[in-house]
């Protein structure tokens, strides 16, 4: 079959299964099997893509109208520039957590011990020691299954980073400058609600933040003191209408300068402060 025909098939059969982006999707996927890029479809439209090639793209099409992340398909997604592997045992991480990367980046020192709370793929400790010199970084999580997926990224990208498993502070130790946190904080009646894209396939432990959604920010900022160095800094990604809330818990436990930062799409994304 024809380069452009195969991307026309693949389009027509997400769009029927009302896949948002059914245009984009088709046409990443392609480009992923075909090794390709968006030009190929404009200048060599009229190529033959072999046989496997075909297959793969089919059983990856039809993945995707099952509501499969286009990222879970491919193995990666981008973030600050980087690509990280996500698998079905992390969040795949989402441009508006580029805004707490980039906060944190704004007070960010060389040497610095930085540590992730609920890292995940580790997309934010890493980025956070990519773009920085000699920083130092402990990355924890509860889930043993994304802790493997952070250590895979920290080698792909020849970084050095330490991972323990652990729930919240439980296993940690020592001091740090920097502790950094997008903990889960969806309600748990609304987790129902969300895209069968994030609710059937990417773990609801790592979106489910209780009752209120406040659950772990509490905890959190209840401990944090202890593993901060005089004149640390929190840092947490937050819900859109979780600022006020988030800053109150801050206030109350003794950070100064809290502050709120939106991202680009002028939600509240960030909070932060400092412990003196």
């Amino acid at each position: 079959m024809q380069y452009r025909e195969l991307y026309r098939m693949g389009k027509a059969r997400l769009t029927e299964a009302k896949i948002p982006e059914a245009e984009l999707d088709a046409r990443l996927l392609l480009e992923e099997v075909c090794g390709t890029d968006r030009n190929d479809l404009l200048v060599h439209g009229d190529k033959e893509v072999p046989p496997e090639q075909c297959d793969r793209y089919v059983e990856y099409i039809q993945r995707r109208q099952k509501r499969e992340p286009l990222q879970q398909i491919t193995g990666y997604q981008e973030f600050m520039g980087l690509r990280f592997k996500v698998t079905p045992d992390v969040l795949i991480p989402r441009q508006d957590t580029e805004t707490l990367v980039e906060e944190v980046m704004r007070y960010l020192h060389d040497g610095m011990h930085l540590l992730d709370m609920c890292t995940g793929s580790g997309c934010i400790l890493l980025s956070l020691l990519k773009y920085s010199n000699d920083c130092e970084g402990t990355g924890c999580d509860i889930s043993e299954k994304a802790l493997k997926v952070a250590e895979e990224n920290a080698e792909m990208l020849s970084l050095n980073a330490s991972f323990v498993q652990s729930n919240l502070f439980e296993n940690i130790s020592g001091k740090y400058e920097f502790i950094v946190s997008n903990p889960p904080y969806i309600p748990t009646e609304v987790i129902p609600t969300l895209m069968e894209e994030v609710r059937d396939h990417e773990p609801v432990s790592a979106l489910d933040g209780r009752e209120d959604g406040l659950y772990f920010y509490r905890k959190i900022v209840e401990k944090a003191g202890e593993y901060l160095y005089p004149g640390g800094m929190l840092f947490f990604e937050i819900g859109y209408d979780q600022a006020e809330k988030v800053s109150s818990l801050m206030r109350e436990a003794g950070y100064q300068e809290v502050t709120v930062c939106k991202d680009l799409a002028g939600l509240d994304r960030v909070v932060y402060g400092t412990l003196l």
